[in-house]
């Protein structure tokens, strides 16, 4: 099978890029590369890539409102009304209202959507697995804590921010 011509530049790129290329950089990248890993691996399986963030969630947390599930997933509100709609559609999911709360939907797994973590989460882990080949457990333990820290200060930025454009 062919690199796909996308790869193939990044490859690349990555074998020559100096040293000092920003970290955002090679952070989007390796997202890229992880991403095109495990959607590949899902089509396999007819799931499209942006039904994976919300099959997580709900596997680890069913019933649900779609707010929560957005923010859950990170994603925005219209996002994941055309994603539940679409896992409906497929048998994945089912929207309910609670008795006396007609506001909300709630959004559950069906029993097809629940059985998908089976086949699914090998993916996932096959593809964490190749990316982190060749990478000692000392180097990988100080990556995620380095890109932890990284996240907690832009989070603590993000805030302040916030809190500047308020009060500005």
């Amino acid at each position: 099978m062919a690199i796909p011509a996308e790869t193939q530049n990044n490859l690349r790129h990555w074998q020559t890029a100096v040293s000092n290329d920003r970290l955002a950089h090679i952070v989007k990248d390796t997202t890229r590369a992880f991403v095109r890993a495990l959607q590949s691996r899902l089509t396999d399986h007819a799931i499209p890539f942006g039904q994976w963030a919300f099959l997580r969630v709900l596997w680890e947390k069913d019933g649900l409102t779609q707010r929560q599930l957005s923010e859950e997933a990170g994603v925005m509100e219209p996002t994941t009304f055309a994603a539940v709609r679409a896992m409906e559609a497929q048998g994945f999911v089912e929207r309910r209202r609670m008795p006396g709360n007609n506001k909300n939907n709630y959004v559950y797994l069906t029993e097809r959507g629940a059985e998908l973590r089976v086949a699914l989460i090998p993916l996932a882990q096959e593809v964490n697995k190749i990316g982190v080949r060749g990478v000692s457990a000392a180097d990988l333990a100080t990556t995620k804590r380095v890109l932890l820290c990284i996240i907690a200060n832009l989070a603590e930025d993000e805030i302040a921010q916030q809190r500047s454009t308020r009060n500005g």
